[in-house]
């Protein structure tokens, strides 16, 4: 049974640390949603930890690990304390590759809808709009300029899975992404408290039923002037009631699933 102090669990725990995540291009996802998905994108997972508690409890993830060849190793509480970032872990770790694409190569596969998170830091609220992102139906989610690590343990939790679902961009920065999703025939979509466009608006003009890549800021800054000004349309979401603003998690529900909704019906 491995220990804190086996190699293979000394060089895993280390990828809690972003820069051994970009060196070995290799990070953990923990609990049994997570390392089902993992175990659901063929050629991810590289090992199974699993103390032999949870290894019992979630038996079909170690059968589906060693009928795909991927070695299932037990460890102790100690060994799975160290691998894991939960405060009350649920005993299982996937060791897993990164598996970001270029953005070339993710606008190549012509993606009806793109979520772009242009520099949002904040890991929760990235992993929520990712997850957010794969429900509403989107083929890319592009993390733009000095956003989060999208492999980031808090990060992938808030994914729910997700991150193995959609393509994901680890891109240039913000202005870039928009300027290539325009050239790959996306109309770019800025949301903003201050848009001079109404969504409603555009969802009942028929705007939103074509290719789009919406862009996001952060709840803190917003999206800069660079990027407001390179967007096709930049646009609000209506206000019915008196709250202020809509936070960054249910701005991009609302904007990703208007959209979602007029692809659907187009």
């Amino acid at each position: 049974m491995f220990t804190p102090r086996t190699p293979r669990i000394a060089a895993a725990r280390k990828l809690h640390r972003r820069r051994d995540r970009d060196d070995t291009r290799r990070f953990l996802a923990e609990g049994p949603q997570a390392v089902a998905e993992a175990l659901g994108a063929p050629g991810t997972v590289i090992e199974l930890f699993g103390t032999p508690e949870a290894l019992h409890r979630y038996a079909v993830l170690g059968r589906a690990a060693t009928d795909a060849g991927i070695p299932v190793s037990e460890v102790d509480d100690e060994a799975l304390t160290v691998l894991a970032e939960t405060v009350q872990p649920q005993g299982i770790v996937a060791l897993c590759h990164q598996a970001d694409v270029s953005l070339d190569d993710a606008l190549g596969r012509g993606p009806r809808l793109v979520a772009a998170l242009a520099e949002i830091r904040d890991p929760g609220n990235a992993g929520t709009v990712l997850r957010t992102a794969d429900a509403a139906g989107a083929g890319a989610v592009v993390f733009a300029g000095d956003a989060v690590d999208p492999y980031n343990g808090k990060c992938v939790r808030a994914t729910a899975g997700s991150l193995f679902h959609v393509d994901v961009v680890r891109g240039p920065g913000p202005v870039e992404v928009v300027k290539a999703a325009q050239a790959a025939g996306l109309t770019v979509l800025a949301a903003t408290g201050y848009g001079e466009d109404d969504l409603d608006g555009l969802a009942d003009s028929g705007a939103l039923a074509t290719r789009t890549m919406w862009i996001f800021g952060s709840e803190a800054h917003g999206l800069s002037a660079d990027v407001l000004s390179a967007a096709d349309h930049r646009v609000k979401a209506p206000m019915y009631g008196r709250a202020e603003s809509l936070n960054l998690a249910a701005a991009a529900a609302v904007c990703l699933y208007a959209s979602a909704r007029a692809l659907r019906q187009s």
